[in-house]
C-alpha cells in the first residue's frame, strides 16, 4: 500500500482520484497511441508535435486495485519516447495545475494552466498548433461529465492538425438529461447537455417515435454514441472517427465512451488495433 505520499502533495492537502480497472485501462490506451504517435511524428522530421491534456487532473491517480499510485495521461506522455515537442496541460483546479508544476519542475517544454480548458485552449493553446505552421498535437479530453464545450471539438477538427482522445460521457447524461420522459430533465441539466452537443439535435438521437402512436421512446447508449460519432465526422470535420470504446464500471454498466477522431488514417488504423484488444474484456 502507498504511504499516501508522492512526489506532489500529501494526499492529505490534495484529492487524488481513485480510479478502477477501465480507467486503468484507457490509460494504456492512450500511452500505447501517444507512444506511437510521437514516433511516427518525430521519424517524419518536418512537424513539431504537441501533447494537450485538457482535464489533466494532479498528474497520478490511486489503483484502486492496488492503493499504490500511478502516472496520469501527462506523466505517461512525458515518458514516451522520442518526446513531444512541447506538453500543455491544463486543470480548473489550481491545486492540482500546481501539483503538475511540482512534478514537471525543470522542463522547459512543459506549460501548465489552472484554468477553465473550455476557454484555455481555444484562446491559448490550439493557436501554437495550427496546420500551416507544420505543427500538430494529440488532444485528450476526459471530463469527469458533461464538463466540455463542443465548440472545444468542433475547433480541434476544423484546424486538421490535432487529434483528439474524448471522454463521451453517456452515464452522466443518463443520470441526469436522458430521462425516460425527456420533460422531465432540469433545465441546467438540458444546458449542459446543449454546451456538450453543440445542440438541441441530440433529441433526435436519443429518443424514437417511430412506431408509437404516441410520445417517445428512449434509445439506447449505441445509438446516442453512434450520432454523436457522425457528428464528430459531419459537423466537426474529423476524416476519422473509428467505433468508439465502451468503457465499463465493476457491474458491466457503460459509464463512458472513449472516442478517438483524426484527420489521419494511419492513427484511426492504430487506434483501432489498440481498442481490438481490450474491446471484449470484463473489470478482472
Amino acid at each position: 500500500m502507498s504511504n499516501g505520499k508522492t512526489k506532489g502533495y500529501d494526499t492529505d492537502v490534495l484529492k487524488y482520484d481513485r480510479i478502477g480497472y477501465w480507467s486503468e485501462v484507457k490509460l494504456d490506451i492512450i500511452r500505447k497511441y501517444a507512444q506511437a504517435y510521437s514516433t511516427i511524428m518525430a521519424k517524419q522530421g518536418r512537424f513539431s508535435h504537441v501533447y494537450i491534456d485538457g482535464f489533466a487532473g494532479t498528474g497520478e491517480h490511486i489503483s484502486k486495485n492496488t492503493g499504490e499510485f500511478i502516472p496520469g495521461s501527462p506523466l505517461n506522455a512525458l515518458a514516451v519516447q522520442p518526446p513531444f515537442s512541447e506538453y500543455h496541460l491544463v486543470d480548473l483546479d489550481s491545486a492540482k495545475a500546481e501539483n503538475l508544476r511540482s512534478l514537471t519542475a525543470g522542463q522547459s517544454n512543459v506549460h501548465i494552466y489552472d484554468g477553465d480548458c473550455n476557454k484555455v485552449l481555444r484562446k491559448d493553446i490550439f493557436l501554437r498548433t495550427r496546420y500551416e505552421d507544420y505543427r500538430r498535437a494529440l488532444c485528450i479530453l476526459d471530463p469527469y461529465g458533461l464538463h466540455l464545450d463542443w465548440e472545444v471539438m468542433y475547433d480541434a477538427g476544423r484546424m486538421k492538425s490535432i487529434e483528439i482522445f474524448l471522454n463521451f460521457p453517456i452515464m452522466d447524461m443518463n443520470m441526469n438529461v436522458l430521462k425516460r420522459n425527456p420533460e422531465n430533465a432540469d433545465d441546467s441539466q438540458v444546458a449542459r447537455m446543449n454546451s456538450f452537443w453543440g445542440d438541441t439535435s441530440w433529441r433526435d438521437a436519443a429518443y424514437s417515435t417511430e412506431g408509437l402512436l404516441f410520445g417517445e421512446e428512449k434509445t439506447d447508449n449505441e445509438a446516442v454514441a453512434n450520432a454523436f460519432r457522425d457528428r464528430l465526422r459531419k459537423v466537426a470535420d474529423f476524416a476519422y472517427v473509428p467505433d468508439p470504446m465502451p468503457m465499463r464500471n465493476s457491474k458491466g454498466a457503460i459509464v463512458y465512451y472513449l472516442f478517438f477522431a483524426s484527420q489521419n488514417t494511419t492513427g484511426a488504423k492504430i487506434v483501432t488495433d489498440i481498442f481490438s484488444t481490450y474491446r471484449d474484456r470484463r473489470d478482472l
